[in-house]
């Protein structure tokens, strides 16, 4: 039975930023580059020593610039809080949407570099999914569904084989986002209107866009580049909790098109019994992201459709914290 539950704080350890240190002691920096927020930890060979929360980091996204000002932001703070010079972190691990290009890559590594005295060769850049996955199960297998502003479905099998489902950008994939509900909520907006239904959404997005009428909303939603749809994401929340039938339904498509992403998957890294058409071993499922961590209806929905179509499967129900699989990751970088 599903079980609502708290998100798993990160990190662990407590923190000691009014410690004074030195240089000689190793440093280790884990990053988070998401869309909408970029987390940070630093830490020592075993202690998380101070972490930061600035904005989306996301190049692809959000142009070098933002990339540039809440990736330094960020180092800063952690530094300033643990007393160190950034020249003195060792390693450096960055997990972020797009970096699997080889010229994202050496993008987002260019500008971390600009604030540290660290060799490139000690600057990991990889996917946010290789993070989540090292985050939720290390160099084990599992499947990790990650749901922020965008989203995807990453898995490994015991053998090292991956396997991904969804992912492929907001015009015309990653279903279950923040991105997508938000975009989804125009969408139910003018369906009501269509069929003289009720919705609060309606109201509720008028006022965050500063708009009269469903007639000024039209141009707005269809308006070149896009509206920020992933902001409309806590407004869906909002309504579901007040019980709102469009906004809970929503997520509970959402939950449904992220669980259908994840059995995709599951079947493809898992061997399937050709009698009962099941994963004879199926592979862990653990879930991270904005739109995990703030919904119930999303990780219930989610949860309960996995255990349909796999009886018994492990779905992990503390969320993953991508972040500290980049520490990991830093840690382990050789020197």
């Amino acid at each position: 039975m599903y079980k609502h539950v708290r998100r798993r704080e990160p990190p662990p350890n407590e923190l000691r930023g009014t410690c004074v240190r030195t240089s000689a002691m190793p440093y280790y920096l884990g990053i988070d580059g998401g869309g909408t927020k970029t987390r940070c930890l630093l830490a020592d060979e075993t202690t998380v020593l101070a972490m930061a929360m600035t904005g989306g980091s996301n190049i692809v996204r959000l142009g070098e610039t933002q990339a540039r000002e809440a990736l330094h932001a960020a180092i800063h703070q952690v530094c300033i809080t643990a007393k160190i010079s950034p020249d003195h972190i060792r390693a450096i691990c960055i997990g972020a949407a797009g970096a699997a290009r080889s010229e994202i890559a050496t993008r987002i590594r260019s500008i971390i570099a600009e604030v540290t005295a660290i060799a490139s060769t000690n600057i990991e850049v990889v996917g946010d999914t290789v993070i989540a996955l090292e985050s939720a199960f290390g160099a084990g297998p599992g499947v990790i569904a990650i749901s922020g502003t965008g989203s995807i479905v990453y898995g490994r099998d015991a053998a090292g084989h991956t396997a991904r489902a969804g992912g492929w950008g907001f015009a015309v994939s990653d279903e279950g986002s923040g991105h997508w509900i938000g975009r989804r909520a125009i969408t139910a907006i003018l369906s009501a209107r269509d069929q003289c239904l009720e919705t609060v959404l309606t109201a509720m997005v008028l006022q965050a866009w500063k708009l009269n009428t469903i007639d000024e909303l039209v141009p707005q939603a269809n308006s070149t580049p896009p509206p920020d749809f992933p902001r409309l994401f806590p407004l869906v929340l909002h309504a579901a909790d007040d019980g709102d039938a469009v906004a809970r339904d929503l997520l509970a498509d959402a939950g449904a098109k992220l669980a259908d992403l994840a059995a995709i998957v599951v079947r493809r890294l898992a061997p399937l019994d050709p009698l009962a058409m099941l994963p004879v071993a199926a592979l862990p499922v653990a879930m991270t992201g904005s739109v995990f961590r703030r919904s119930s209806d999303v990780r219930e929905v989610f949860y309960n459709t996995l255990q349909k179509s796999f009886p018994g499967l492990n779905v992990r129900q503390d969320l993953a914290e991508p972040v500290e699989g980049a520490l990991a990751r830093a840690r382990a970088i050789k020197m």
